[in-house]
């Protein structure tokens, strides 16, 4: 059971974490420590070179189930330290999050079964492949262009309504993954087959949210900042 609130600077960032073990994954993302001892979030952030600001609209939009009342001016944040979360984001699942599972599926499946153990790590490779083929996209496109921006330029040939219709989600092909394990795999000890259904589990509802600061922080930020240039 999470605490759903409002967290400010004032809070402890202690508290945040204890309340919401989920927010230790964005608190890597923005290059936070652990060892604050009592510090607010705010003092954490400003001891770390985080924008605070930023920090909290993240990590307040991720506790929210009701995105809808969430208006964020482009001047209210880093745009900076939110392209920096992203891309640490990306640098997590495909270099360490995804490996890691993929490594403990291949222990979990028994070769005997040659044809489900196969077709489970052949769905599993192809769902990573488009993560990461999504992922590089941002990587190669969109964050180049976010820089543009920043630096006070504009692409002619490019906005960010092109990423945004191609922000397909992936989440059909780990389902079908899920569903060759759950279903169809036979198996006589299954703790081990367990543990890394969990692992998939939980690193789907992670990629989820991810895909939610997308959709509902970035691109709206980087519209409203593109409708100023247009107006110029």
């Amino acid at each position: 059971m999470y605490k759903i609130g409002y967290y400010k600077g004032t809070d402890k960032m202690s508290d945040l974490i204890c309340d919401n073990y989920p927010m230790l994954l964005v608190l890597s993302r923005f290059g936070l420590s652990l060892g604050f001892g009592d510090q607010t979030i705010q003092e954490v952030c400003l001891n770390q070179g985080v924008d605070t600001t930023t920090f909290l609209i993240v990590v307040n939009l991720l506790l929210s189930d009701e995105p809808e009342f969430y208006t964020i001016n482009s001047d209210q944040l880093s745009l900076e330290t939110l392209v920096n979360y992203l891309h640490r984001s990306h640098d997590y699942f495909l270099s360490f999050r995804l490996p890691a599972i993929r490594r403990k599926l291949i222990e979990a499946i028994d070769c005997s079964h040659n044809d489900i153990a196969f077709a489970v790590i052949r769905f599993f490779d192809e769902y990573v492949a488009e993560v990461r083929k999504h992922m590089m996209y941002e990587e190669d496109k969109v964050f180049p262009y976010v820089h543009l921006l920043l630096s006070e330029k504009t692409d002619p040939h490019y906005n960010i309504s092109v990423f945004q219709k191609q922000h397909n989600q992936v989440e059909a092909k780990l389902t079908e993954l899920k569903n060759i394990i759950i279903k169809y795999y036979p198996t006589n000890s299954s703790n081990e087959l367990n543990s890394v259904l969990f692992d998939i589990f939980s690193c789907e509802q992670d990629l989820a949210s991810h895909n939610y600061i997308e959709d509902h922080l970035f691109i709206p930020v980087i519209k409203e900042i593109e409708s100023k240039y247009n107006k110029i």
